[in-house]
């Protein structure tokens, strides 16, 4: 098969609107209608909608797919297949079926590992080695079915949630999606069927996750740190005032944990079990990030005190 796909690309945010641009840049395929989340009051004008409306292509935002009018509407595009990029809205198979081609859907984790919402932070804070993404054909289940094609990259001792996602993961998948389009063009188009003896689940990863206790290993606290850095954002107290944490390193160092051992212009050291968190930035309830030596000074912190007691 050779011929132009008609394409309906659904998504949000930057990563949709990557995407589209890629596909639309490429220009083997025809993008026919961009679907997004409906608008938000208050909030800025989605990306892909703004890039979709700019190349005067349609742009359609359902709350749902739950009514015959909306599927009917998908339909009437035409269209061959639907690339799934970053999308939160449930599309029920009536919908993802109609397409030529079905649909095909993105998950920045190798699946079936780290099905759910937060595939990124995950694999850093349990200290995995590895991450990736992986083009799926969407089922009913959350993240399950086949795998088009997957990508694998390593997770650096120091990798953070910026390094593994927005310099790794996504310049290779939003690359990755004329690839997917060529798979389909071409016919045939890959399965790779999930073992399912490997597959996890976790939750979104939220504020209370992102808790740090300084009583536990060194290891899983800088995990935890850097796997919610930049968001949820790991945070402790400091007298009951809570403080988010960000950049940090490990460093060596036994002692109480808990403890603040050091504060230099480095930033604040912390000890915990078998090893030291040195805490380079922060962000103090109700402020912005700043660094965390100058938030030591505001906040009075002293050599000695204990974080979060």
């Amino acid at each position: 098969m050779s011929d132009k796909m008609r394409i309906i690309v659904m998504g949000q945010q930057a990563f949709g609107k990557d995407c589209l641009a890629r596909i639309l840049d490429e220009g083997r395929d025809e993008v026919v209608g961009v679907y997004c989340e409906p608008d938000r009051e208050g909030k800025p004008i989605d990306p892909i909608k703004e890039h979709g409306l700019e190349k005067g292509i349609p742009v359609e935002q359902p709350a749902n797919f739950d009514d015959k009018a909306t599927v009917d509407k998908l339909a009437s595009y035409k269209p061959d297949l639907m690339v799934m990029a970053f999308v939160n809205v449930f599309v029920p198979e009536a919908a993802r079926d109609t397409p030529t081609h079905g649909s095909i859907c993105f998950h920045p984790s190798l699946l079936p590992l780290h099905r759910g919402p937060s595939a990124v932070n995950w694999p850093i804070i349990m200290g995995s080695k590895k991450s990736g993404y992986s083009w799926f054909y969407p089922s009913d289940g959350l993240d399950e079915g086949d795998s088009l094609l997957q990508w694998e990259c390593e997770i650096g001792p120091d990798d953070t949630v910026i390094d593994l996602y927005f310099k790794k993961i996504y310049p290779s998948a939003v690359e990755s999606v004329v690839q997917v389009c060529d798979l389909f063009r071409a016919g045939n188009p890959p399965r790779i069927v999930p073992n399912e003896t490997e597959a996890t689940y976790e939750r979104r990863c939220t504020k209370k996750h992102a808790h740090i206790d300084w009583n536990k290993p060194v290891g899983q606290v800088y995990d935890l740190i850097r796997g919610t850095n930049p968001a949820p954002g790991a945070w402790t107290t400091l007298k009951s005032e809570e403080v988010q944490v960000f950049d940090c390193a490990r460093v060596m160092g036994d002692g109480v944990s808990s403890k603040v051992i050091e504060i230099s212009d480095d930033g604040v050291t912390v000890q915990c079990i078998g090893g030291r968190i040195l805490i380079k930035r922060v962000r103090p309830a109700g402020g912005g990030k700043v660094a965390a030596t100058d938030w030591a000074a505001s906040a009075g912190l002293s050599a000695g005190d204990m974080l979060g007691s």
